[in-house]
């Protein structure tokens, strides 16, 4: 038999040419198909590994396909990239929220208009939004879509909210063009303090944004999720307007329909809280939950928050979280979270401001007041508001002279009366009425020379006089209410001119007393005759009849007036028409003190006798009778003793009783 051939190794099947590969990617990425296209891409690099459009479609279809990290890798994985795959790979890194790197990356790439867009938005998402700003003035007059609603975000955020009428003249358009923008011109107004401008502009945009996204036949439920943050800023306005019930409606339908989007629904939970107040600090809590990372037991918002939210936003929400804390008394969780809102927002002084919290509540105000001065150093330009809280701890605590010296380090208010008005309250406090009376003299000079329409002097030298007419300086004080008296000439300056020139020198102060204009009614009272008498004296005798008929003039004057009469106040649920039966007039009693009280029968067998009833009866007559005999005085002194006994004895019976029934 002759041997079988041996098979042939089966060749390998040849590859689709590239250029179907191509076509087939094309109708991929068309689909919108992107985990099939980077399969194919990933072919099409197996055949020709150095293919600069392949690896750009797998790098595209990747971002697509969020899927930043696998980008990430595939840009890196190129031994020669592309100069457009800086640009990529920063746009990776901004979506990832690694902001500095996606900057150092797009240095990198050419200067264009896609660069410099990409750039605002990180610098936006940085905080820094006068560089943002100064990116949009050169984009002005590229035709960049949603440019003028960008500008306007970044002005309200940097706090040029008045600038944002000149922009939208710039951009040629008006803020109700879209809703977008309706809604950022809104937000400008509320940082001016145009509250109702503001509601207004903002039912607007709510209109125009439902017809525009029913025009595009957006489903019900993506609308309200796309005009949902319209409806917390409305709200918001509620709540600034004084119409806090309203605010509080809103914000609870909001988070309970659940059709908001994440960073809404964040805003909404953080603004009713900060409502609420300490009121019902564990469903607070239990509301901030939902906002936080599910994997992790400590509190750190949701990954989703952190990159949409505002740093700004972020803070409001840990720093609400905290104060919660403290409310409930969970030192522990306070002070965790406490010391990683440093690393979180490193340019901010609120987390140095809750953590001088958490030491009062700690009973370290000692040690809270070293932090803040230590920060003030840190942060010269943000110092107001740490030697602000420095002062109130200090003056809480009980140490008036840190919290005034606190306060002469901000420059900006030191004229202020109600700075003034403080610091002489603490400095006197600390006993220190040299100290006091310099604050008053600098502030009064300050005035003196300042040109401004709302002048304060008067009213800082009224009191400076007061002041130093208290503490025993007469002639300063004289000083000052004659300047009063000469500038304005009103009366109460010239009261206080007479008391106290009238210590120093009597001749001047009569002088003075001229100027008083005469009361109506006084010129027929001999004013020293007055001073001469000892008072009234009563007179007994016919004398004494006009003062009784004065007197009782008086009475019935008093009688006519009419006493305003109150309404009664009745129980809860009482009709006064229908006021039913009478209240027992005993309730209040005890049950045994009442006249229907009948206590309780003894039992009859307790009086049963045992064995022969009359050996026992014959006992005790004869014990009876042999007692009687011996001592009858002491037979009269021991039944009476036996009857007020047994007499005593049926009275505290009941009592005892009813101290059994009050212990079970």
């Amino acid at each position: 038999m002759a041997p079988k051939p041996k098979p042939t190794p089966s060749q390998p099947p040849t590859p689709p040419p590239l250029e179907d590969l191509f076509t087939t990617l094309n109708k991929h990425i068309q689909s919108s198909a992107f985990s099939n296209a980077v399969k194919l891409t990933d072919q099409i690099l197996a055949i020709a590994p150095g293919d600069e459009d392949a690896l750009r479609c797998k790098v595209v279809a990747l971002i697509k396909d969020d899927r930043f990290d696998d980008a990430i890798s595939a840009i890196q994985s190129s031994r020669t990239p592309p100069d457009d795959f800086h640009f990529l790979k920063a746009y990776c890194l901004y979506k990832q929220n690694k902001l500095d790197e996606a900057l150092e990356s797009l240095q990198k790439h050419e200067r264009n208009d896609e660069t410099m867009l990409l750039e605002s938005q990180i610098l936006y998402r940085l905080g820094k939004m006068d560089a943002c700003l100064h990116i949009y003035q050169k984009l002005q007059k590229s035709k960049i879509d949603m440019m003028e609603i960008n500008s306007v975000a970044a002005l309200v955020m940097a706090g040029r909210s008045s600038e944002v009428q000149g922009w939208l003249d710039s951009f040629r358009v008006k803020a109700t063009s879209s809703f977008e923008l309706a809604y950022n011109t809104a937000c400008s107004l509320i940082e001016r303090n145009k509250y109702t401008d503001a509601e207004q502009l903002l039912l607007s945009a709510r209109r125009i944004g439902q017809e525009s996204l029913m025009e595009d036949n957006w489903p019900d439920d993506d609308i309200e999720n796309e005009l949902s943050p319209i409806a917390v800023q409305l709200a918001y306005v509620q709540q600034l307007l004084g119409r806090k019930q309203d605010a509080i409606e809103a914000y609870v339908d909001i988070i309970k329909r659940d059709m908001a989007d994440e960073s809404s629904i964040a805003v909404a939970v953080n603004n009713l809280i900060s409502l609420k107040g300490p009121k019902d600090v564990s469903d607070s809590l239990k509301k901030f939950d939902r906002l936080k990372e599910k994997e992790t037991q400590s509190f750190r918002l949701a990954h989703g928050l952190e990159l949409k939210l505002s740093a700004k936003e972020r803070e409001a929400i840990y720093a609400n979280r905290v104060l919660l804390l403290l409310h409930a008394n969970r030192l522990d969780q306070a002070r965790e979270l406490v010391s990683a809102l440093p690393d979180m927002f490193p340019e901010s002084v609120v987390p140095v401001l809750l953590q001088a919290a958490l030491l009062v509540r700690e009973n370290k105000a000692g040690r809270a007041e070293e932090i803040l001065a230590q920060f003030a150093g840190k942060f010269p330009e943000k110092s107001q508001v740490l030697y602000l809280a420095r002062a109130q701890v200090a003056a809480a605590a009980g140490h008036p002279h840190i919290a005034a010296d606190s306060l002469t380090k901000i420059p900006d208010i030191q004229h202020m009366p109600a700075t003034v008005a403080t610091l002489v309250s603490l400095k006197e406090r600390a006993s220190d009425v040299e100290g006091a009376t310099a604050v008053l003299d600098s502030a009064t000079k300050w005035w003196s020379n300042a040109m401004t329409e709302d002048n304060k002097l008067n009213i800082i030298m009224q009191e400076a006089a007061s002041f130093k007419l208290k503490h025993g300086k007469e002639e300063d004080a004289a000083k000052l209410y004659e300047e009063l008296v000469k500038s304005l000439g009103s009366i109460e300056a010239l009261v206080g001119l007479i008391t106290t020139v009238a210590r120093l020198d009597v001749a001047k102060a009569e002088l003075y007393e001229k100027q008083l204009k005469t009361l109506p009614g006084l010129k027929g009272i001999d004013v020293e005759s007055l001073e001469r008498t000892s008072g009234v004296k009563r007179v007994e005798g016919p004398s004494n009849v006009g003062v009784t008929e004065a007197s009782e003039e008086g009475k019935n004057k008093t009688k006519t007036k009419k006493k305003r009469k109150r309404k009664p106040r009745y129980p809860k649920g009482f009709n006064p028409a229908n006021p039913g039966p009478p209240p027992d007039p005993e309730r209040w009693l005890p049950k045994r003190e009442r006249s229907t009280f009948r206590p309780k029968r003894k039992d009859k067998r307790a009086a049963q006798v045992r064995g022969s009833q009359g050996a026992v009866v014959r006992e005790k007559q004869d014990a009876g009778s042999s007692s009687s005999h011996s001592n009858p005085k002491s037979n009269q002194a021991t039944t009476s003793k036996g009857a007020t006994q047994s007499a005593v004895s049926e009275q505290t019976k009941p009592s005892s009783k009813s101290r059994k029934k009050s212990r079970n």
